[in-house]
């Protein structure tokens, strides 16, 4: 089939590779503009348009999928299909619509559960223990298309947004979404309506969700942690500023203080929490980031400080 991918980063170009490895066709690649300091590296251009660029497969990066000459384009590309691969962009009807057979869309969750941009965060924030992937039909909603393809993945105990995206959902995210190409070339691929009695839709994960709460319980603040890892990154606060928590494990029992300090060691940055306490690897104050020992023995932190607000 003749297909127009639209997507960015690692996860795009791996698509890219699967599709023509199965010998599909992929006649444009639609990625957001380099942006200097951006993603995927300051001042590299993104993987898929590199990748395209060396099969001499035409690249077309706008700031808005909204513009009018994006139609034009993709229309005049005589695709079969749209995929749309790890987008951050919102592609409208006047595009998504073109593609003679329309277009599919890769998302990190089980829809209806978990519409939106920051899934993979939420699911951890909130205790999930199983989480998986979506490959669904586009309509103009959003992340509300028939399902075609769904494929499950358990979320560890200790994993956090990005361990979970990398080690689990891209690997079998890239899968679904070659698998999904190949039903609907054989006309096999389904369209199964999503019940919105069971969708929910949470927000792009922000630094207004981040805040630790240390008089929570200790699995809800680990969660919180983990989920927010590596963005927008839990915080606390430290002498009025926000310290950012990473690679940080949960101690559960025994007597704590909420928000205090209990210890520093070359294993972490311990904070009291109720019924447990934290234990962070890694933290990050203003612009420093480092393991946690050095940048606490910098920063004058010590056991019997408090690290939250009030």
């Amino acid at each position: 089939m003749r297909i127009v991918l639209i997507g960015q980063a690692a996860f795009a170009e791996k698509v890219l590779d699967g599709l023509r490895g199965n010998g599909h066709d992929v006649v444009a690649v639609y990625c957001p503009p380099d942006a200097p300091g951006g993603k995927p590296a300051p001042g590299k251009p993104d993987p898929v348009k590199t990748r395209a660029q060396a099969l001499g497969i035409p690249v077309r990066q706008h700031a808005s999928m909204k513009r009018p000459e994006v139609g034009g384009e993709v229309e005049a590309f005589d695709a079969d299909l749209g995929v749309l691969a790890y987008v951050t962009q919102i592609v409208p009807e006047s595009v998504f619509s073109l593609p003679r057979l329309g277009s599919i869309c890769f998302h990190p969750s089980l829809l209806p559960r978990y519409r939106g941009g920051s899934a993979i965060n939420w699911q951890i924030i909130k205790g999930e223990t199983q989480s998986g992937v979506t490959m669904f039909w586009v309509d103009p909603g959003i992340d509300t298309g028939p399902i075609l393809l769904q494929k499950t993945a358990p979320i560890a105990a200790d994993d956090t947004a990005g361990s979970l995206y990398f080690n689990t959902l891209f690997p079998i995210g890239v899968e679904t979404v070659l698998e999904s190409v190949e039903l609907i070339a054989a006309g096999r691929a389904p369209r199964l309506v999503q019940d919105e009695a069971r969708a929910t839709y949470d927000p792009l994960c922000r630094d207004e969700h981040a805040a630790i709460d240390w008089s929570r319980p200790v699995h809800d603040v680990y969660n919180l942690i983990r989920g927010c890892d590596p963005q927008p990154g839990a915080f606390t606060l430290f002498k009025g500023e926000k310290l950012r928590l990473y690679d940080c494990r949960a101690i559960v029992g025994g007597t704590h203080s909420p928000g205090a300090v209990e210890g520093v060691s070359a294993e972490g940055l311990v904070i009291g929490a109720r019924d447990g306490a934290i234990r962070a690897k890694r933290v990050r104050y203003r612009d420093k980031k480092g393991e946690a020992a050095a940048l606490a023995a910098e920063l004058g932190v010590q056991a019997g400080d408090s690290v939250a607000p009030g």
